[in-house]
């Protein structure tokens, strides 16, 4: 197999099945990057790519040691997938490949000047903020973990999307406010500030399309809660 599409998907599926994903990902690793640039020809490939790479780790090195994610800050720093010839960390993935080089620091406003060129042939072209509600890191506030493919790509992040905005966002229409997911919070810049976030929240009907309420954040729930994917009818 060397469709590097099918590859990231395959491992993704390996680790869901707690089957030996060891083959795959030194298929990933090995893959020529000039075959990787044919496959990731545009967004749609590039995040359906990205996201289950970073899915499939993330489940990895947590199903092998769930340890790992007490030290959090090297849990996504640390180099645990390659890449074509690249080693990459959780980090590099999300904010490199899926956010456009826009780091963990700074709410989404602000673009690391300094991505190296493997960064920029491989990265998205438009930062799509449904990538959040479709990473799944291992603690309890992620969403569930689907299979992403590049053919229903858009489907697919407007169900993960209005999936969990619709258990975990909360309009409290006496007070006038919508208690929504801190990672809103974390990167609103890629939901455009507040008028984005409330844009946003209107077309996935988590508030009614002619309020404009007061924005409160919810708790982000840190407690390691890995191996939890989405059910088999959303793959």
């Amino acid at each position: 197999m060397d469709d590097p599409l099918a590859l990231a998907e395959a491992y993704l599926r390996s680790v869901r099945r707690s089957e030996s994903a060891h083959e795959i990902a030194a298929s990933l690793r090995d893959l020529p990057r000039e075959r990787l640039h044919a496959a990731l020809d545009g967004d749609a490939e590039r995040l359906a790519f990205w996201l289950n790479v970073y899915n499939a780790t993330a489940q990895s090195v947590l199903s092998a040691d769930p340890a790992a994610f007490e030290a959090r800050s090297s849990f996504f720093r640390a180099p645990l997938v390659a890449v074509s010839g690249r080693d990459l960390s959780l980090d590099d993935v999300e904010h490199g490949m899926l956010r456009r080089s826009h780091p963990k620091w700074g709410f989404g406003y602000v673009p690391n000047p300094f991505s190296d060129a493997f960064e920029r042939a491989f990265r998205v072209e438009e930062r799509d903020p449904r990538i959040h509600f479709a990473l799944n890191c291992g603690a309890a506030s992620c969403p569930p973990i689907a299979a992403y493919e590049a053919d229903r790509i858009d489907a697919q992040l407007d169900l993960a999307s209005g999936g969990y905005l619709d258990s975990e966002a909360v309009y409290d229409a006496e007070a006038g406010v919508v208690t929504i997911p801190r990672l809103m919070l974390w990167f609103r810049g890629d939901f455009g500030g507040r008028r984005g976030i409330l844009q946003f929240l209107r077309k996935y009907d988590a508030i009614p399309a002619d309020v404009t309420p007061d924005i409160d954040y919810a708790d982000y729930d840190w407690s390691l809660d890995a191996g939890r994917f989405a059910p088999v009818s959303e793959w």
